[in-house]
């Protein structure tokens, strides 16, 4: 750094330095070794989430990484760096109304933020075409971590499918299930005596959505939208199985390496991580 009771050039001259060479040397070198470090940071997250992160989860990325740098910059050098973000398709409008089912009532009432974990999870069913046939996937999410704690997926969207995934999520999660609301839409997956008899072996808390109202289950249906958007629209599926790949896949990435907004840019895995440190 040049002495303030000198300038530049006379530093340079004292030293016999062309001021063009300290300022390749001294300034434009180090700034340059910085951008490519940056590049290179934001190629390769571009990369393990197959273009999934915008500018905000490319900016919380580099923060973790010791570099501050703004919104704006980071936008810039995404852009210099050819990292477009994939984007959902055309916004759908959903009606916001629908009555309850006349057994289990709305319990949830759209509390999706939650301060423990296991105390509400929400589950829903989405389909994924193969060559074969449809593939189904029925998944739990817990409202206070955000993680997926328990999935299934067939080839039948049968309440075999949704019992299925909750058994996932209680053999992994081990919850106190007599304090547990589990949340779902008025499908007749959830509304048939099977699936209500398999959640009162459990004492679990049931809630529904109004029906044909979305909005109630509203957390479930962004991440079936995310796992679509980026992952699942992009590619083609030759059978079942290539779909069960492809979706468990997407879940680790999801749970472990995925920043999340909703938890301040942490992974679910993260979130549940520092929840068992307070408790």
């Amino acid at each position: 750094m040049a002495n303030p009771d000198y300038t530049t050039r006379e530093l340079c001259r004292a030293f016999e330095m062309s001021p063009s060479s300290y300022y390749e040397q001294v300034v434009e070198k180090p700034i340059a070794e910085e951008k490519k470090k940056i590049l290179s940071i934001l190629k390769q997250t571009a990369n393990e989430s197959q273009n999934s992160y915008g500018k905000r989860r490319m900016q919380k990325q580099l923060k973790d990484k010791g570099i501050q740098i703004g919104l704006h910059k980071t936008a810039s050098l995404m852009k210099e760096a050819k990292i477009v973000a994939i984007r959902p398709r055309k916004k759908h409008y959903y009606p916001n109304g629908g009555v309850c089912d006349k057994k289990i009532e709305n319990v949830l009432n759209r509390e999706f933020d939650q301060s423990k974990a296991n105390t509400h999870w929400v589950t829903d069913i989405t389909y994924i075409r193969n060559h074969q046939c449809w593939s189904y996937l029925a998944c739990i999410l817990d409202l206070c971590s955000k993680e997926i704690v328990g999935w299934s997926l067939s080839k039948k969207p049968d309440t075999e499918l949704a019992k299925s995934a909750l058994r996932n999520a209680i053999q992994r999660k081990n919850p106190d299930t007599k304090n547990l609301l589990l949340h779902s839409d008025q499908g007749t997956q959830y509304t048939s005596n099977m699936f209500d008899v398999y959640c009162k072996k459990f004492k679990l808390i049931r809630s529904m959505s109004r029906r044909g109202n979305c909005w109630d289950n509203a957390v479930m249906e962004r991440f079936f939208r995310n796992l679509k958007t980026e992952r699942l629209n992009q590619l083609r599926f030759i059978n079942h199985e290539a779909v069960v790949s492809e979706v468990e896949s997407y879940i680790y990435f999801y749970n472990y390496k995925r920043l999340n907004s909703a938890i301040d840019y942490m992974t679910p895995n993260q979130k549940f991580n520092e929840l068992k440190k307070i408790a």
